[in-house]
């Protein structure tokens, strides 16, 4: 059985946490254990923060889009934004590359993703936005709903 959710949510700062904790509970009816939880909470944190910070240039009147399914104990998780867009994504996904080195960014949102998430895909337009689609099959997850 397939089971999905989809939010979507100002990019404002303040709901960056939202959207962490709604993942997580939707999530929680497969009974991750604490360790696939944080990493799925950490990967919705860095790329909702992205999307704030440069997708939209934290300009607060734009919107976030999340879409998680769960489907045989696996995740698929999808957020989106419609901001700036990523010319290079190759350049983008390097360890401590960043855009805004003003911001003291760390540049390793993209190697926590990728660590912590089976797959990822990142498509990206100049001035249209960028989608990041992840997946995740947990562990030991006990699928709680039939």
């Amino acid at each position: 059985m397939k089971n999905q959710m989809k939010i979507e949510f100002s990019s404002i700062s303040e709901n960056e946490a939202f959207a962490r904790v709604t993942v997580a509970a939707f999530i929680s009816q497969l009974d991750p254990t604490m360790d696939e939880l944080t990493e799925i909470k950490t990967v919705v944190s860095e790329v909702v923060t992205n999307a704030i910070i440069h997708g939209y240039n934290n300009e607060g009147h734009h919107k976030i889009y999340i879409s998680c399914t769960i489907e045989n104990d696996e995740i698929q998780l999808t957020i989106q934004d419609n901001g700036v867009g990523i010319a290079d994504i190759n350049r983008a996904m390097e360890p401590l590359y960043t855009s805004k080195p003003d911001l003291e960014r760390s540049g390793m949102g993209f190697t926590i993703i990728e660590n912590f998430m089976d797959s990822v895909a990142v498509t990206s337009t100049p001035e249209k936005g960028t989608t990041v689609n992840m997946t995740k099959q947990l562990i030991n997850s006990k699928t709680v709903y039939n």
